[in-house]
């Protein structure tokens, strides 16, 4: 076997400051730790909300009750058992968004052993941030996305045919989208984060731009639930939108990663 392809040993001053070299079982042990906080914290959250949870739903439900058509604005249930079933779901969907500055708390103190000193120091921006970009693209979702989607849908049936729609199968399809949004809308912070910690840098990302254009509009046309090209152009356009702010903040905080560690490095050569 060739020298080339033995792994190099690890050099002082090559890794973040206080940097702690840990086992696999510690890494699961630590992982093991934020997932267990972050648990609390939604249980939290969970049991705050529920008391809200009919409001929230009956606000969740407002596009639908929109594209109904007039004499029809009302949904139905199978069971005796399925409000009570549905209003549990509304609560623990509420408890995300409320415990979402905790949940993302939890992340940052996983990964954050791996950044430079300077860069753990920007907890409370990371939080607010994530935070902010997981609420704006729900609230995006909600007030874009929604109100065309389930016009499209209800209207398709055609003339003389009446809806009848479900609790439980309106709520998943609105928090399904409402997730997925909040979820595309950290994409910024994914790839800053990525390339704070070295895995990805801005030419990498610029370099396979065209790929990104095409998994997008993928992603898109699977979360859309309806097939025409105006709500495929609604969410594959904001997320175009949002791995480009990725790709400047790689730039951004992927530079200072560089220089920060081309200074420790010259330092470590000058002792």
């Amino acid at each position: 076997m060739s020298q080339a392809a033995l792994p190099k040993p690890w050099e002082p001053g090559a890794g973040p400051e206080d940097d702690v070299h840990l086992s696999l079982r510690d890494h699961l042990m630590e992982l093991r730790k934020r997932l267990k906080w972050a648990a609390l914290f939604l249980v939290v959250g969970f049991c705050a909300c529920y008391y809200w949870s009919i409001p929230i739903f009956h606000f969740l439900m407002l596009p639908v009750f929109k594209a109904l058509p007039e004499g029809e604005k009302a949904l139905h249930f199978s069971s005796s058992v399925e409000p009570f079933l549905i209003y549990l779901k509304v609560a623990l969907y509420a408890g995300i968004f409320v415990t979402a500055p905790a949940i993302f708390w939890q992340i940052w103190a996983f990964v954050a052993p791996g950044l430079y000193r300077k860069e753990k120091g920007k907890i409370l921006p990371f939080v607010i941030a994530a935070t902010l970009f997981f609420v704006g693209g729900a609230v995006f979702c909600y007030l874009v996305i929604l109100g065309p989607a389930f016009e499209f849908l209800i209207n398709s049936a055609g003339p003389d045919i009446k809806p009848m729609l479900m609790m439980d199968d309106q709520l998943g399809l609105v928090m399904t989208l409402v997730l997925a949004f909040g979820i595309i809308f950290e994409l910024p912070l994914v790839l800053t984060f990525l390339a704070m910690m070295g895995i990805v840098d801005h030419k990498f990302l610029n370099k396979y731009r065209r790929h990104a254009i095409v998994v997008n509009v993928i992603i898109a046309a699977f979360i859309t639930p309806t097939g025409d090209p105006f709500n495929l152009a609604l969410m594959a356009l904001p997320m175009m939108l949002c791995y480009e702010l990725g790709v400047l903040g790689a730039y951004v905080f992927g530079r200072g990663r560089k220089e920060a560690k081309a200074a420790k490095l010259a330092a470590a050569a000058k002792k």
